[in-house]
């Protein structure tokens, strides 16, 4: 067992204090590390398990640190999150690690309308702009009764994406409106589109014409 010179974990007098008193309660207590582990996140912090063991049972990679007495191992999976973090007394006598590092950000759930865009599709061409037109001057008067409208985000080849809005938007009826209305539509005035996409964003729906 190496034992670094360095504290990952810095461990202050009053925390020092309280976990050797705990120890003593174990059995052959001075054979005990205390042993810290990040053992999940909750609500942007990482949250921790400690316990005692024995420092000789450290796998390759642990970190192994004396403080003053206490022997505090940090597996290697918690190294890093744990680095520069502190072992301290709260007021009302309980263990708190304060801990500079944050857990990663939860994968942001990526928009259809902005895969496509990074696909490469485009509104500046002849062909998104006759779709466009079918849009604007068939689509959307016929669905404007029920509140709902119908926006353009791309053409990619033979594929146009279209975004319903206002009653369309979460509403029970949109894919009958977008296959026997819009896509009907668009292919018989654009036959170069094969294909309509819808990427709306449905369940952010608020307020749908039709339950």
């Amino acid at each position: 067992m190496s034992v670094l010179e360095t504290a990952i974990l810095r461990v202050t007098n009053a925390a020092r204090v309280s976990v050797l008193d705990l120890r003593a309660n174990e059995v052959d207590p001075e054979t005990l590390a205390l042993w810290v582990e990040v053992s999940g996140a909750k609500a942007g912090d990482f949250t921790y398990d400690m316990w005692f063991q024995s420092a000789g049972e450290a796998a390759p990679g642990d970190t192994v640190h004396d403080d003053a007495g206490l022997i505090v191992v940090i597996p290697s999976a918690s190294v890093d999150k744990l680095r520069n973090a502190a072992l301290d007394i709260t007021a009302e006598g309980g263990m708190v690690i304060t801990n500079p590092n944050r857990p990663p950000a939860p994968a942001t759930e990526i928009n259809p309308a902005t895969e496509i865009n990074i696909a490469g599709s485009t509104l500046d061409s002849d062909l998104a702009r006759r779709v466009q037109a079918v849009l604007l001057e068939q689509v959307n008067p016929a669905i404007a009764s029920h509140g709902g409208a119908a926006s353009l985000v791309g053409v990619d080849g033979e594929t146009a994406y279209v975004q319903l809005s206002g009653g369309c938007q979460g509403c029970a009826m949109s894919r009958a409106t977008l296959t026997q209305g819009i896509e009907v539509a668009i292919k018989e005035h654009v036959p170069e589109i094969t294909r309509v996409m819808d990427v709306t964003d449905h369940d952010s729906g608020e307020n749908p014409y039709f339950d």
